[in-house]
């Protein structure tokens, strides 16, 4: 365990991390090479569906973020401090965007399989599981349902497909294949892709419904690849920190680090879960990822959807500020682009937001354009008085 040199106040001292999935502020420098000209998430948002009710994330900087003047940009907090953030990974991932923030970098992107996967890995996965697959293309998650999903209910076979994301994705009726069955599934897939096939998550995808009905559940479960590396979660925990994390968060770290983990759900179900989180837990290290605006939204080109939902957070995020104490750090950011406005329905490369605050901040700081989104990480580990990350440089003294 490493030893924490303690101030007055450090003991208590608590990082609070808001990921809002796919809420990119921007095209990155590089966004011509994966066709993402012209993206802006919160941006085109806006611009579609103003005047858009976000008194709160404007108060912390996102109007300045974004260079925009809302109707309803609310008194600026004198505890802010507000920039964007480049990522130094190549690619627009969800692993490698929370990697990122986390502290680490990587230098290849994760494969991808826009024309499905190779015969030997379809082949060997039909084996571990003693039976065919579906599909093998890749396709919007909630569409390949409605094309495959009474085919496979008659025949019992997962559907197999994939994205502009490193994923491979199993989908599967939970009438026809229990949860449990597509976790095991999930990972024998796992134990397969590795080497030039070792794509960032597989993705367990049950749903339930009928013929022209089919619904997604709650059930999801990503197996990703371990880190790398040491991450923000590894270095807290070593550090004798408790590190809770909401949803998904769990999964995207392969459960490292992590000291207590609540199943979140929807944008609502993980707001609840993290306010549940900070009455129980009172230093240390909270994540929670909010995932509908990429999954329910973004990859669904629902705009207005994604616009509702901000102003849903926005209304949470009072409650969040009231129950931070003086001795907390909050973080709210993102892990890549997903412009609901854009063309495609895949993530989009972009800039992401940096908003931080504490009550003792003593100043209005904007820190411009960050060089990682480790910095975030950097800053955390500041904060807490832990190990920094091999990557990041933080933005406080």
């Amino acid at each position: 365990m490493i030893k924490r040199i303690h101030g007055p106040d450090e003991q208590n001292r608590r990082v609070v991390i808001i990921v809002l999935d796919g809420a990119g502020v921007g095209e990155l420098p590089d966004a011509i090479k994966y066709g993402d000209e012209g993206a802006n998430t919160l941006f085109n948002v806006f611009k579609k569906h103003q005047p858009l009710e976000l008194e709160n994330l404007y108060s912390l900087g996102l109007d300045k973020i974004l260079n925009i003047n809302p109707e309803n940009s609310g008194q600026p907090a004198a505890a802010r401090i507000f920039g964007k953030m480049s990522p130094l990974s190549p690619g627009k991932d969800t692993t490698s965007g929370h990697w990122e923030l986390s502290g680490l970098v990587l230098e290849t992107p994760f494969p991808v399989f826009p024309d499905g996967f190779p015969d030997e890995i379809i082949k060997a996965f039909e084996k571990s599981i003693r039976r065919g697959t579906l599909g093998n293309i890749a396709a919007s998650g909630t569409e390949i349902i409605k094309v495959l999903g009474s085919e496979h209910i008659n025949t019992g076979k997962p559907i197999v497909y994939t994205s502009a994301d490193s994923v491979f994705q199993i989908a599967a009726h939970e009438d026809i294949v229990p949860r449990e069955q597509l976790y095991e599934w999930c990972k024998k897939a796992r134990t397969l892709l590795t080497g030039n096939y070792a794509v960032g998550r597989v993705i367990a995808r049950p749903f339930t419904g009928s013929s022209g009905n089919f619904t997604r559940t709650q059930g999801r479960h990503d197996y990703s690849l371990d880190p790398p590396g040491d991450t923000l979660l590894d270095l807290t925990e070593q550090s004798g920190y408790p590190v809770a994390v909401i949803g998904k968060v769990s999964d995207i770290f392969a459960h490292r680090g992590i000291t207590h983990h609540l199943p979140g759900g929807t944008n609502n179900d993980i707001v609840n879960d993290l306010l549940t989180m900070a009455g129980e837990i009172s230093n240390g290290l909270l994540w929670a990822t909010l995932g509908d605006f990429d999954t329910v939204y973004g990859h669904r080109n629902d705009s207005k959807g994604f616009a509702l939902a901000l102003e849903d957070f926005d209304r949470k995020l009072a409650g969040i500020l009231k129950m931070l104490k003086k001795e907390d750090l909050l973080f709210i950011t993102a892990d890549h682009g997903c412009d609901p406005t854009f063309p495609t329905t895949d993530h989009t490369r972009e800039y992401v937001p940096l908003i931080a605050w504490n009550e003792k901040f003593p100043f209005n700081l904007d820190v411009g354009i960050r060089k990682s989104y480790a910095d975030l990480a950097a800053t955390a580990a500041q904060w807490l008085n832990i190990r920094p990350p091999q990557n990041g440089t933080s933005i406080i003294s």
